[in-house]
């Protein structure tokens, strides 16, 4: 007989034990998430309509995009908050480019499509290189460098655009691109999925993905094992950056305009509580794009529940802060509870 078993004896584990034992095995995400469909079910009928059913699956699909961005630049212990304004200002350069292209050469049709997506992405790889350079080579805090390039990004969008949205796009790309539905379903739900893929593939099965949770596990160990850590850490800021590019043309071709104000912090804000709410840790080294899409899918289904129930827009802003503010503290006390074993 140990002296354990003698001179110990165990307390007994209580309900609050058992609920948090629950809640940190299954996750706080797909309870919350079938306890709001259910009450959506009771309380709103139009909220399993198949209009309402499409719009939360296009807000779904934009989110999920910029959120699996984010999701990767978490991971390797930093963070993003340019995101919206890479949106902005893809959505004002192609639209420009396009505008111009369409004017000069108006049967050139599929060359003015593919210049004016190219010249949107250049955006967002220049966005994110500044970015990446000055968090791996300069060693500049990643909340600094990208507050400088959210306000650098606005305000090229606002200098070309004058605040005034920019038409003159190709229909072909408006109407059989971004408001086309295939298979009863919106363009954009496929290219999200095909991006969630992605990057599952790539966290799953590349060096590219080891690498970055290397990265964000230890940094130093990483290095020490050989890891081109600063190369990967561009890399993954531009990688970032140009899936905000993409969310960008997909939310302008639906819209049919470029405009400077798309995108903007309620999309940085959204990203950013997507990825944690998903169980990405702020302390990198953590994150799985799946459960980001399902925390993209929650935020989405949450902000259409309170707007088929009125709720004021500025309130929902407010909602959004404290369920970012207790995913983060739910994260730190889940680590807590794993250190004391």
């Amino acid at each position: 007989m140990t002296g354990r078993a003698i001179g110990v004896r165990e307390h007994p584990e209580s309900q609050f034990d058992r609920v948090s034992r629950l809640v940190l095995g299954v996750g706080l995400l797909p309870i919350l998430l079938v306890a709001m469909i259910a009450f959506m079910a009771v309380v709103e009928q139009k909220f399993f309509g198949l209009n309402n059913i499409f719009n939360v699956l296009r807000s779904t699909s934009f989110l999920a995009i910029v959120a699996a961005g984010q999701m990767l630049v978490l991971i390797v212990g930093g963070f993003d908050l340019s995101v919206g304004a890479v949106i902005a200002l893809t959505s004002t350069v192609m639209a420009k480019v396009m505008a111009m292209l369409a004017a000069s050469m108006p049967d050139q049709t599929g060359l003015v499509i593919t210049v004016g997506i190219l010249a949107g992405l250049a955006c967002g790889v220049f966005i994110g290189l500044i970015n990446g350079l000055c968090v791996a080579f300069l060693r500049i805090s990643p909340f600094m460098v990208t507050l400088g390039t959210l306000s650098i990004a606005s305000g090229i969008g606002l200098l070309l655009t004058n605040g005034i949205p920019v038409y003159g796009m190709p229909d072909a790309f408006v109407k059989d691109f971004g408001r086309a539905l295939w298979l009863g379903l919106p363009t954009t739900v496929y290219i999200a999925v095909a991006i969630i893929a992605a990057v599952w593939f790539i966290q799953q099965h590349t060096r590219l993905g080891r690498y970055i949770y290397a990265i964000g596990g230890n940094l130093q160990a990483a290095i020490v094992s050989g890891v081109p850590a600063t190369g990967y850490l561009v890399l993954t800021y531009v990688m970032c950056s140009v899936l905000a590019s993409i969310a960008g043309i997909l939310m302008t071709a639906r819209l049919g305009s470029g405009q400077a104000t798309m995108g903007g912090n309620l999309m940085m804000l959204q990203s950013i509580a997507a990825a944690v709410i998903a169980g990405v840790s702020l302390r990198g080294g953590i994150g799985r794009v799946e459960m980001v899409a399902l925390g993209a899918l929650f935020l989405s289904i949450l902000t259409n529940a309170m707007n088929l129930l009125r709720v004021d827009s500025k309130m929902q802003v407010v909602v959004l802060g404290i369920i970012l503010v207790a995913a983060v503290a739910l994260d730190e006390w889940g680590k807590r509870r794993q250190l004391r074993g």
